[in-house]
């Protein structure tokens, strides 16, 4: 899933209130919409059920028409962006991007959309396993891939069922995000090979950046079910988009989802916002899963190993994100 990982915690940030302040929370009026956890643990244990949807293969073909299907299912208008990108090793990436724009084209005073996002396909090689006879098998990516798909089928679902949301919110499924140079490659450090699918689209959206109406924000989902997992401040998302970031976490608490959300820095990661921000020049933040204590990984127990799996996805860490985003969004 991602490549880098930079650890920064300083002194300032350790011994600052982990929640929003209750005077802050109060200032924002809670939704009463709820998130369904279940409805998004059945659309995560559903991509599953095709197998690793690694790049090129079937499953990941079919794991393509079935999210396809579910969108156009809950009324949203769905471009597959499709592209021969090439990977770190020369190997050409069947991709496609599933684009899901509002159909009811709701939008701000402004005319501006807001963008959430997430990568579907899965990491091609369990090079984090602590068994290095895994280190080429593929990973199921529950986690690393599913969970932020599912996170945005049951936003969507519950977006078709309400209709007080003021605003336009599009989804995106990022492709061949995961296919970045493995552990055990030693050919060079692959930084570029990250997130190819985001870069594709970030890309065509400086093509066609005049003739569309920009996003005010975007917030990318990544690894957004996992057992245990807090959410710390990403580095790249609070300096290219603090103002998200705080919104974001002001809204886990109000959502009584502070506990989730630390409001401490985790570091710098290369995701898929890295482009949304840098090339498409549209403010991206990350929520991302954080372990500062595994030793394994800071990503968790389960990154880039073959134990990403439905049995180590949790409903409470679905239920904080995903009533989280809905208190962004039906707050706007």
């Amino acid at each position: 899933m991602v490549k880098k990982f930079i650890y920064f915690l300083s002194l300032g940030f350790v011994f600052c209130a982990c929640g929003t302040t209750k005077k802050q929370a109060e200032a924002q009026p809670v939704v009463n919409i709820e998130f369904n956890a279940d409805s998004a643990y059945q659309f995560c244990a559903a991509q599953c059920s095709f197998g690793p949807r690694t790049m090129n293969s079937e499953a990941h073909e079919q794991c393509a028409q079935w999210i396809q299907q579910k969108f156009q299912q809950y009324g949203y208008q769905v471009e597959m962006q499709k592209a021969d990108l090439k990977g770190y090793d020369g190997t050409i990436l069947k991709s496609t991007n599933i684009i899901a724009k509002a159909s009811s084209q709701k939008e701000s005073a402004g005319g501006e959309k807001i963008l959430i996002c997430a990568h579907w396909d899965s990491r091609p090689w369990a090079d984090n396993d602590p068994d290095s006879a895994n280190w080429r098998k593929p990973v199921m990516a529950a986690n690393d891939g599913a969970s932020g798909v599912a996170v945005m089928l049951e936003l969507a679902r519950l977006i078709q069922q309400h209709d007080s949301l003021k605003v336009a919110v599009d989804f995106i499924c990022f492709d061949a995000e995961d296919w970045g140079i493995p552990q055990w490659d030693e050919t060079g450090d692959g930084t570029d090979s990250w997130a190819l699918g985001a870069q594709y689209w970030a890309k065509s959206q400086q093509q066609t950046a005049n003739t569309q109406k920009p996003y005010r924000y975007a917030i990318l989902l990544d690894m957004v079910g996992g057992q245990g997992a807090k959410f710390y401040q990403e580095g790249y998302s609070l300096q290219k988009a603090k103002g998200i970031v705080e919104k974001v976490w002001q809204a886990a608490s109000a959502a009584g989802y502070g506990s989730f959300f630390p409001k401490q820095e985790g570091g710098y990661v290369t995701d898929d916002h890295v482009p949304v921000n840098d090339i498409a020049r549209i403010p991206c933040i990350d929520i991302i899963n954080h372990y500062p204590d595994c030793q394994q990984s800071s990503f968790g127990p389960t990154w880039h190993t073959i134990n990403d799996d439905m049995q180590h996805i949790d409903k409470n860490t679905l239920q904080a994100v995903g009533q989280t985003l809905v208190q962004v969004l039906f707050s706007e």
